[in-house]
């Protein structure tokens, strides 16, 4: 399952369907035009947008999430994270990890897979 149709530029699929769950790839803040958001609060809301993308594609969406993990290339941008994700999953957030990487495809600033109930 692909958002928007377009098959995915790498080796994987945006989304699998398994045993009554949606398993979403790590999504990254890559517009429709193919370019990342200037900082790290654009990428962001890129990541979440392209992630409702493929949860809805899957049959899901933000309210059926149940896991989430964030990689970051800096920690430093938590308090950030912790803003605009309170925003998307304001009632009932997932769970959550969150880690520090050394680097992300696209030396994008943040990366977000998820597992939701389909």
């Amino acid at each position: 399952m692909n958002p928007g149709g377009a098959a995915p530029a790498l080796p994987l699929t945006h989304a699998v369907r398994a045993n009554g769950f949606v398993f979403i790839s790590g999504q990254l803040p890559v517009t429709a035009a193919g370019e990342l958001p200037d900082g790290f609060e654009a990428q962001l809301r890129q990541v979440l947008a392209n992630l409702e993308a493929a949860l809805e594609a899957a049959g899901s969406s933000f309210g059926k999430v149940v896991k989430t993990t964030v990689f970051m290339k800096d920690l430093n941008d938590f308090a950030a994270l912790n803003t605009i994700y309170g925003e998307v999953f304001a009632s009932q957030p997932p769970a959550r990890s969150a880690y520090e990487v050394a680097r992300l495809p696209r030396d994008a600033l943040v990366e977000i897979e998820a597992v939701a109930l389909a």
